[in-house]
């Protein structure tokens, strides 16, 4: 041992003991998914505390230097016998709370490790155990045993990524309980033997605390439950609280606040029953709770069954390109858009086989396509995987949404890694191309009929769901009012509120496209021929036809109270697409067009500006709803005054700006960064959308319209085309062509084109009543086979439901 012992002090210098804030990367190799379970463990360097898998950490110590290294090996336990179990393993226990990481809530399981930990030195690779180190002198025996044992009790990058507990029988006290009033009307209720009042329902029967009044439940989405009469009552008289008869014990009850709408405790409970005669102590329950109710829900929901094709036994699949993804906690929506993505040519040969990296060739290789060790169900398909912790957090870095552990919309997950792709591919192949087309939108004023032609960018295209074209109307559909329960769901580590319905309308795919295409009604359109507001009709249609489209339904909505709600839908979308018809045309022969005349400024005329004239009326209608003031004026302001549709759209597309909240700085004002003239414009920005294709007064102009705010520029800049070709001043006062030395400004962004006819190749699907809950599951089309990505299950679809999808991906046929 004197020649390691002589190698460790020469290396000494060179190995560290974490600090409080040192990211210790003990988990993951830094450039592959292995990790210490894998064949060869995980290098852990006691330097820098990144982890390198067996078959890179010789390169890296080639790159570095660096000799030392924690080698950490995780071998998996021996699940003990269990002598009721037949299979040898002990039977999971079945779930008695609504709970995750919880003792009685639904299974996560630990896995259990045998764990080896040792010192090596390269190049040859020379192991140091602890119990070496009592042989060594005092000052390495010190510094090394440190090092070890901080590097083993420190958290892991990845730790921060963990589904943390979660109980959702955490109830809080009802702000009604303390205070409640309840009638003296001398109702006494039996101690059995209930029935409703109105309709003489015998079970989910609830009592109300204020008047006694014992009526049924709520109806469930399959018709069952009880017809609605305890939530009639409340609606009618106001009294807040009600108690399941059948559920009260000495240990309490399920209480409903149908005011906080939720489950509530009521510390009262004893007392306010009293009062009508029942005597807690000696009752027994008779009734499944609401938690036992909504665990038995989880397990048959028709949605996510059908969707998850729990119905049917999935043959598992293994190799290259049918890697499964680990649920870090719901990150399923970011799991279901990387399989989709690399499954086109240009993110495959941008990011796997001229980068090699670390997602797409984890994803591709097949090197982590191999069967678990304890498969997750009977049907099997659970793989090793991989568990894409450094890329979400690389991905969500400084997102208010994506950098958090919340569900999100795959829908602006993708667009969101779209336009981080668009910003940092500054040279060389754009693999977004793939997916960006240009759209014609082409406004007539109906007044003097002169048209508009603007063109913008875009990468996805939403069709409308028109509710009222549905197939299957009738009196099941009338009014599409469906009965409903709301349930707290949960699938693989996803919590929800789920609301099925009891029939699902079924839309044609073509009345999508046709609501799609038809004209939109624009009232409050200001035309420059006439020089006031008018009505006007908008058409859109296709400048270029992409090579992969991207059609996403609308599933997701807003109610009366701004509310989000999903439209229960099936559709029969097409497995081949033919737009040719949609192709625009351009200004048609004889066709006069608008007057290139602005509209009257929203702001005085001084030479001082001064706060703009804005629609106070709409502004607090949009304060009423809880968005913050300054935001309001905005969304007002930004929107010419045309109404509090168009405001409330501006404000769903700007919510995750940096400034959404920040004063409103007007063009100009020297109040605010990003508008004068004088100000220093960020290089880099620049640079990013020069190499997108734009002039540099092109891009000077769309920071100065932001406050020199790049995702704002980038958004800016491809809604304001037509303004960009035709504009006379840019930097400095000179004109376009000057500061181009003459030479005509470039078209815009490239954009590929082609026939519109395509085929589907893939299919993300959602389960639950919102995006920001649920599940999502995705379908890909691989050698003529549907296989099911869902996260770690990998499997041979046997009924692919391309009617439930949510986004839907096209490729071009060749011809």
């Amino acid at each position: 041992m004197a020649d390691v012992g002589e190698i460790l002090m020469s290396v000494l210098s060179t190995i560290r003991v974490p600090k409080p804030g040192d990211r210790v990367h003990k988990d993951e190799c830094a450039l592959s998914f292995s990790s210490p379970e894998s064949e060869g463990g995980l290098y852990v360097c006691m330097n820098t505390f990144l982890g390198f898998g067996s078959q890179y950490v010789d390169r890296q110590h080639a790159r570095t230097g660096q000799r030392a290294y924690l080698h950490i090996t995780r071998t998996r336990k021996a699940k003990e016998d269990d002598s009721n179990s037949g299979s040898g393993h002990p039977p999971k226990k079945k779930p008695t709370r609504l709970a995750i990481g919880i003792e009685g809530g639904f299974d996560v399981e630990q896995e259990q490790y045998e764990e080896d930990v040792k010192v090596v030195i390269l190049p040859d690779r020379q192991e140091v155990m602890s119990e070496d180190l009592a042989t060594m002198p005092d000052v390495v025996r010190e510094r090394v045993s440190l090092s070890m044992t901080g590097i083993m009790a420190a958290d892991s990058v990845s730790h921060t990524l963990q589904v943390q507990q979660w109980d959702g029988e955490v109830r809080q006290e009802s702000r009604h309980a303390a205070d409640l009033k309840q009638l003296d009307n001398g109702v006494k209720i039996p101690p059995s033997g209930w029935r409703c009042e109105v309709c003489d329902l015998q079970e989910n029967l609830w009592m109300n605390l204020t008047d006694g009044k014992v009526l049924c439940g709520r109806r469930y989405f399959d018709g069952s439950g009880g017809n609605n009469h305890a939530l009639q009552h409340f609606q009618e008289t106001g009294y807040p609280l009600a108690v399941k008869l059948g559920t009260i014990t000495p240990d309490g009850a399920d209480v409903y606040s149908y005011e906080e709408d939720d489950m509530v405790l009521n510390s009262k409970l004893a007392e306010h029953l009293t009062h009508f005669g029942i005597d807690m102590m000696t009752m027994e329950k008779t009734e499944r709770t609401m938690t036992e109710l909504e665990i038995a829900v989880n397990q048959r929901v028709g949605e996510w069954e059908v969707i998850q094709e729990s119905g049917t036994t999935l043959r598992p699949l293994f190799g290259p390109g049918l890697t499964g993804m680990k649920n870090l906690g719901n990150s399923c929506y970011l799991n279901s858009v990387m399989q989709v993505l690399f499954t086109v040519p240009d993110f495959q040969s941008n990011y796997v086989c001229f980068h090699r990296a670390k997602l797409g060739y984890g994803l591709l290789s097949g090197e982590y396509s191999k069967p678990a060790p304890d498969p997750g169900d009977e049907n099997g398909g659970d793989q090793i995987g991989i568990a894409p912790r450094m890329f979400k957090a690389l991905v969500g870095r400084g997102h208010p949404e994506f950098s958090t552990n919340r569900q999100q919309d795959a829908q602006e997950f993708l667009l969101h890694f779209i336009n981080m792709v668009e910003r940092n591919c500054r040279s060389g192949p754009n693999p977004s191309e793939a997916f960006r087309f240009l759209v014609e939108e082409r406004i007539v004023c109906q007044q003097s009929q002169k048209a508009k032609y603007t063109q913008r960018v875009d990468y996805i295209v939403q069709l409308p769901v028109p509710m009222d074209q549905a197939t299957n109307t009738g009196d099941g559909m009338a009014g599409y009012i469906y009965w409903s329960l709301s349930v707290r769901c949960f699938c693989r580590t996803h919590w929800c509120e789920l609301q099925e319905a009891e029939l699902r309308a079924q839309i044609p795919f073509t009345a999508c496209m046709a609501a799609l295409s038809e004209p939109e009604i624009l009232t409050d359109f200001w035309s420059s021929a006439v020089q006031a507001k008018t009505t006007a009709t908008k058409t859109t249609r296709f400048a270029s036809f992409p090579d992969h489209l991207v059609i996403q339904i609308k599933k997701f909505t807003f109610g009366l109270d701004w509310v989000p709600k999903k439209l229960d839908v099936s559709i029969d979308v097409p497995d081949t697409l033919d737009l040719s018809a949609l192709r625009a045309t351009g200004q048609q022969p004889g066709e006069e067009l608008l007057p290139e005349v602005a509209p009257p400024p929203l702001m005085t005329p001084d030479v001082e500006v001064k706060a703009p004239v804005l629609d106070d009326s709409t502004v607090s209608q949009l304060c009423e709803m809880g968005f913050p003031p300054e935001a309001c004026r905005k969304a007002v302001y930004y929107t010419g005054n045309t109404g509090i549709d168009a405001a409330m759209n501006w404000i769903m597309s700007h919510m995750d700006d940096p400034d959404f909240s920040a004063p409103l700085v007007l063009p100009g004002c020297s109040s605010g960064p990003g508008t004068t003239p004088t100000e220093s414009l960020s290089e880099e920005h620049l640079a990013t959308i020069v190499s997108m294709g734009f002039s540099r007064d092109q891009a000077t102009k769309a920071l100065r319209a932001t406050s020199n705010v790049l995702d704002r520029a980038v958004d800016w800049i491809f809604s304001h085309l037509d303004d960009l070709e035709s504009m006379d001043v840019s930097e400095g006062g000179r004109s376009a062509a000057e500061s181009e030395g003459g030479r005509d400004p470039p078209p815009g962004p490239r954009v590929r084109d082609g026939p519109g006819k395509y085929e589907l190749f893939a299919f993300i699907s959602h389960m639950g009543t919102s995006t920001m809950c649920g599940h999502y599951v995705c379908h890909i089309k691989k050698d003529q086979q549907w296989v099911i990505f869902n996260d770690q299950k990998v499997c041979a679809s046997e009924k692919p439901p391309k009617d439930l999808g949510y986004l839907y991906f096209y490729r071009r046929v060749a011809e």
